[in-house]
């Protein structure tokens, strides 16, 4: 199934210049891991070094972060999206 990634601006620069195209997978976990297989770099902008998600990124299935789902084995459907997002805080 091909899905809809989007990643900031600012880190479009980890995905070739891209911050929306395409990827092909079956579920939520392989385009998980077929977009970090394939974009290392990003990788490091949304893990830190215990492979957990960097408190300022939010990984979102369509509407739902995916620290709220319990299973990743979601079968993709057409216009489906994953996307990253960096959070900004301040004053």
């Amino acid at each position: 199934m091909r899905i809809e990634i989007g990643v900031p601006g600012l880190l479009a620069d980890c995905t070739g210049g891209r911050a929306k195209f395409p990827l092909e997978a079956d579920t939520l976990k392989e385009a998980v891991e077929r977009l970090f297989a394939d974009y290392p770099m990003l990788k490091r902008h949304v893990y830190d070094e215990s492979g957990k998600v960097r408190k300022h990124v939010l990984l979102c299935y369509n509407k739902d972060n995916l620290d709220w789902l319990d299973n990743w084995e979601i079968p993709l459907q057409p216009g489906d999206k994953l996307f990253v997002m960096q959070l900004v805080s301040g004053g």
